[in-house]
C-alpha cells in the first residue's frame, strides 16, 4: 500500500489544518474540464453573430427580445406553417446579427434580384456609364439628298429610348410621345440632308444573342409590359401604351389610342360600356408570338379612362417600323421596308466598322437608370443592365454567358454560387433561389462602395416614393425604411436598410414564399419593418466590425479580373 512520502506525513500530523487549507486552495484553482468545456460552447454560440440560436445560450437585450415578440407575432397571423419565412435583421455598422430565421434557406425573391444586378452594374459599368444609340448609313447622302443603301439603327442596350423624363423624382413623369426619342434621331437625319432612302430601314439588335425571354419567365408574362421581350433596342420600354375609354353610351364599345402604333399589330376590340356604378373588368389576350391582341371586357360610363400596357414581341421590327413612319411623317421617301438584323449566339463581338452617324441618342447617366430601375422595379431595364454590362465586360453575347459573369462577379464580393441561383437580371423568373443572407452580405457590401449612398438612395421610401409609396404611411418606418420590393405570384419580399428611432443602423432582408391568397404577405413584411424601427437600439463595436469588415474585402485583383 502507497502513501505519503515520511517528511509530507510528518508535517501532515504536525499542522493538519494548514495542509487540508493548501489542498482546497490547489483544487478550486485548478481547471475542471468537462463545466469549461460546456462554457466555452456556450460562449461561442452566443458569440457567433450568424448562429441564430446565440440568444438561447445568452440572456437576450431587451429590445431584440421585444423585437423577436413583434415578428413571431407578425408571422403567426401569416397563413401558419406552410407559409415559408426567412428574416434576417443585421447591424450595419457593426456586422452583428441581430436576429435570423432560415436566412440560410433558399426563397424566391421576386424583384429583390434587382438589388444583385443593379449593384453589379454600378461596381463593373460606373454610375457615370451612358449608352450611344445610334442611326448610320454606309455612305453619306449625296448632293441631292439621297442615301444609297439601308439606313440602320444599332440598338445596344439602352432601356430609355422613351419621351421618360430624368432624373426620377418622387413619381415618373413624361414629356412628349412615348417614341420621342426615336423622333429627335429622326429630325437629326433630316437634319443631315436625307431626303430619300433607297434600301430598307433596318433595326440592328446584334449587341446581344437574341434571347427575348429569360428561362422561368411564363407565357402570361409575355402579354404584358412588365414581361416585354429583352433586346438591344427597347423603344418606350418595349411596350404599346393602350388608352380606353367608355362610349358615350352604355353598350357601346370601349374606344381606345394605342402607341406607339407600328402598324405590324392587330388589335381587336370585343368591349362593351356598361352602366355607371358598375364593376370594370377588362381583358387582354395574345396566343405566343402572335400578331393579333383580343381586348374584351367591360368599364362603366362613368369610368376614367384606364391604361393597359401591351408588351411587344418584336422589339427590334417594332423599332424598324416605328422610325420608318417617323421619317415618312417627316417627308423622308424610303425606297424599301422595315426590317430587324438580328445577332447569332455563336457569333463573336466584331469591331464596328467605318459608318456615317446621322443620329445618335446618349442615354442618362447609369445610377439614373438604377433609381428608376429599382424604385418603379422596371423588369426590362434590369435584364439590360445585366446583359449590358457582361458585354462591356466580358464580351458576353449569350444570356448563358451574362449570367456566369454575374456569378463570378458575386464570387469576387464574397457571395458564393450556393447561395444564389438567378436565371435573370430582374427577378421575374419562378427558377431564382436566394437566402436572406446574401442578400443582407450584398447590401453590406454596396453600402461600403464610394457609390454606396447612391445606390441606396435609388430603393424605394417607405411612405414617400416608388413601390412603397403608399405602404408603411403614418407609421414609424415612414421615411426610415429605404428597401426593395419584391412581389409575384404568393412571393413577397423586402431587403434594404432602415434606421431605428434609437439610432440604430440596420440592413434587413425578408422574404415569404408559399403565401396563399387572402394572406396580406405585405401587412406582415410592413410590421416587421416597424418593429424593427420602433424597438432596435445599436448593438457591438463599430471599431471592431470595421477592422473585420477590412479583413473580409474582396481582394482587388478579383474585382479587376471583372472590370476588364
Amino acid at each position: 500500500m502507497t502513501g505519503p512520502s515520511r517528511p509530507t506525513f510528518r508535517l501532515y500530523r504536525r499542522f493538519p489544518s494548514i495542509f487540508l487549507f493548501i489542498l482546497f486552495l490547489f483544487f478550486i484553482s485548478t481547471p475542471r474540464l468537462l463545466p469549461l468545456k460546456s462554457l466555452a460552447q456556450e460562449r461561442t454560440a452566443a458569440d457567433d453573430p450568424a448562429d441564430p440560436s446565440a440568444s438561447k445560450t445568452k440572456r437576450e437585450p431587451s429590445d431584440i427580445a421585444r423585437f423577436r415578440e413583434r415578428v413571431q407575432a407578425a408571422l403567426e397571423s401569416a397563413g401558419g406553417e406552410k407559409v415559408y419565412w426567412g428574416v434576417i435583421v443585421t447591424d450595419a455598422d457593426t456586422g452583428q446579427t441581430i436576429y435570423s430565421q432560415d436566412a440560410d434557406r433558399y426563397f424566391m425573391p421576386a424583384s429583390n434580384a434587382k438589388l444583385f444586378t443593379s449593384a453589379m452594374a454600378l461596381a463593373t459599368l460606373g454610375p457615370d456609364f451612358r449608352i450611344r444609340t445610334t442611326i448610320e448609313s454606309a455612305e453619306a447622302p449625296d448632293s441631292a439628298g439621297v442615301l444609297s443603301g439601308d439606313l440602320v439603327l444599332v440598338g445596344r442596350g439602352d432601356a430609355n429610348l422613351s419621351s421618360r423624363v430624368f432624373p426620377f423624382a418622387d413619381h415618373a413623369e413624361r414629356n412628349g410621345s412615348p417614341e420621342k426619342a426615336l423622333a429627335d434621331m429622326a429630325d437629326q437625319v433630316v437634319a443631315a440632308g436625307v431626303k430619300e432612302i433607297s434600301g430598307d430601314i433596318v433595326a440592328d439588335d446584334s449587341y446581344f444573342a437574341p434571347e427575348r425571354y429569360p428561362s422561368g419567365w411564363t407565357i402570361d408574362d409575355a402579354v404584358w409590359g412588365y414581361g416585354a421581350a429583352v433586346s438591344a433596342l427597347a423603344v418606350n420600354d418595349n411596350y404599346i401604351s393602350v388608352i380606353l375609354h367608355p362610349a358615350v353610351s352604355a353598350g357601346g364599345p370601349l374606344t381606345y389610342t394605342a402607341a406607339p402604333w407600328p402598324g405590324i399589330y392587330a388589335l381587336r376590340n370585343d368591349t362593351t360600356t356598361t352602366a355607371a356604378g358598375t364593376e370594370p373588368m377588362l381583358r387582354l389576350e395574345r396566343d405566343p408570338d402572335s400578331q393579333t391582341c383580343h381586348l374584351t371586357g367591360t368599364l362603366p360610363l362613368d369610368a376614367p379612362a384606364r391604361e393597359l400596357q401591351l408588351a411587344v414581341t418584336q422589339p427590334a421590327e417594332n423599332a424598324a417600323a416605328v422610325l420608318m413612319q417617323l421619317l415618312e411623317a417627316r417627308g423622308v421617301r424610303v425606297g424599301g421596308h422595315s426590317r430587324a438584323r438580328h445577332g447569332d449566339r455563336e457569333a463573336q463581338p466584331q469591331p464596328a466598322s467605318a459608318l456615317h452617324v446621322l443620329g445618335q441618342h446618349i442615354s442618362p447617366p447609369l445610377v439614373q437608370d438604377v433609381r428608376i430601375t429599382n424604385k418603379l422595379s422596371m423588369n426590362l431595364h434590369a435584364e439590360l443592365m445585366l446583359r449590358v454590362a457582361a458585354r462591356e465586360k466580358a464580351g458576353a453575347i449569350t444570356m448563358d454567358d451574362a449570367l456566369a459573369f454575374a456569378t463570378e462577379f458575386r464570387q469576387s464580393i464574397g457571395i458564393m454560387p450556393e447561395d444564389v441561383q438567378l436565371t435573370d437580371g430582374s427577378g421575374l423568373s419562378r427558377g431564382d433561389l436566394v437566402t436572406p443572407q446574401s442578400v443582407v452580405r450584398l447590401l453590406a457590401w454596396a453600402r461600403r462602395q464610394p457609390w454606396g449612398s447612391d445606390f441606396e438612395s435609388t430603393l424605394p421610401v417607405a411612405g414617400q416614393d416608388g413601390t412603397l409609396e403608399t405602404r408603411m404611411r403614418g407609421t414609424a418606418a415612414a421615411g426610415r425604411v429605404h428597401a426593395k420590393t419584391g412581389l409575384v405570384e404568393h412571393v413577397n419580399s423586402l431587403s434594404g436598410y432602415a434606421t431605428s428611432q434609437r439610432g440604430a443602423h440596420l440592413i434587413f432582408a425578408i422574404f415569404g414564399n408559399n403565401t396563399p391568397q387572402g394572406v396580406n404577405a405585405a401587412s406582415v413584411v410592413d410590421s416587421i419593418c416597424v418593429a424593427m424601427v420602433e424597438e432596435l437600439a445599436p448593438h457591438g463595436d463599430p471599431r471592431a466590425a470595421r477592422a473585420a469588415a477590412s479583413r473580409r474585402a474582396a481582394p482587388k485583383q478579383a474585382e479587376r479580373q471583372i472590370s476588364r
